[in-house]
């Protein structure tokens, strides 16, 4: 009965390193690269009548081509607004609109812009890695306190141990696997 705190604190940490793992997934989603990509444009934030929206609650997002990305907002007088928050990001991409749908292609990437996005995904990357040593730090932090109010034996705080360093390899692992993805498909020409 003495581990369940244990557990609980390792169930924990996976849970926030399965989370620091989706997060950058989805940071990820918003690098450009030469193919386009619905999450590329999603997480804007439009000026919608007074009040800051994310594109994809204002608008259906498609890929109809290879480089066209496709936005069809729900409502015909957000056009302009949508147009403006896609030139103000600094994604570098330039809308055209013919009052129904806005479409934006994407241009051919350079050399130099590539390499330079690759330097953003292996910040992105280390910053998960980071995120994912902090959660288990903290859950061995945790641990300590656990033995220290005598709610977990040394054996169990061992134990516990051995399986976050395990679960901190795997996770750092699974970031490691979707940061070369991202990087594979920025250097695809």
């Amino acid at each position: 009965m003495s581990g369940d705190g244990v557990g609980r604190a390792i169930r924990d940490g996976e849970s926030r390193m399965g989370k620091a793992v989706e997060t950058l997934g989805t940071d990820l989603g918003a690098v450009r690269t030469g193919r386009a990509s619905a999450g590329l444009v999603e997480k804007i934030h439009v000026d919608y009548y007074g009040s800051e929206m994310p594109l994809n609650q204002m608008a259906n997002v498609s890929v109809p081509e290879a480089r066209v990305l496709s936005i069809q907002p729900w409502d015909r007088g957000a056009i302009p607004a949508i147009e403006k928050a896609i030139q103000k990001s600094d994604l570098g991409l330039m809308p055209s609109s013919d009052g129904l749908v806005i479409r934006i292609t994407l241009p051919q990437l350079t050399q130099d812009r590539r390499k330079e996005l690759v330097k953003i995904v292996h910040r992105r990357l280390e910053e998960a890695r980071v995120a994912i040593r902090n959660v288990r730090r903290d859950v061995l932090d945790h641990f300590k306190q656990l033995r220290k109010e005598n709610l977990a034996t040394d054996d169990d705080v061992r134990g516990g141990e051995g399986r976050l360093q395990k679960l901190t390899d795997r996770f750092v692992a699974e970031a490691d696997k979707v940061g070369q993805r991202k990087e594979a498909e920025i250097l695809e020409v």
